[in-house]
């Protein structure tokens, strides 16, 4: 299944990449998000392991997830094993001269285990996880733009 949800946010690139990037914050704003557990003395770059226990309605997974690919302050992927498996990306660029707002795509390509109905329990997931990823993309812009002023 692949996935993508965007929103743009009124504050640079910088502004924004520096909420992202603290990952053990992530479930603040990630309504799926439950817990973290770092599995690595690192908490940030290239290499970063953790567990991330998530829910979505009455379905727990706990994944172990590794940081891919750490751009600051425009690209972070991330590598999802564990029940749900596959790859995500974080993309930040300016959506305007002079860097003041800044668009932000979530990219998500996964794969589902047989007993959550594999690639056929990906058709109703998909809207469900779109509504959800929007939710924490939007949150993640109020949580900006409210420390921003904006």
């Amino acid at each position: 299944m692949r996935l993508r949800v965007e929103t743009t946010i009124a504050a640079s690139p910088e502004t924004v990449w520096a909420h992202l990037e603290d990952i053990a914050s992530h479930v603040e704003w990630m309504a799926d998000a439950v817990g973290i557990d770092f599995l690595t003395a690192e908490r940030r770059g290239t290499g970063t392991r953790f567990t991330c226990r998530t829910r979505v309605g009455p379905l727990q997974t706990a994944d172990v997830m590794e940081i891919t690919e750490w751009s600051p302050p425009n690209h972070m992927g991330v590598r999802h094993t564990g029940a749900v498996s596959g790859e995500g990306r974080f993309e930040l660029r300016a959506d305007a001269p002079g860097g003041e707002s800044t668009r932000m795509v979530w990219h998500e390509s996964l794969r589902f285990p047989w007993w959550l109905g594999g690639p056929l329990g990906a058709l109703p997931a998909r809207p469900v996880l779109r509504r959800i990823w929007r939710g924490n993309l939007g949150r993640l812009k109020a949580r900006v733009e409210d420390a921003t002023g904006h």
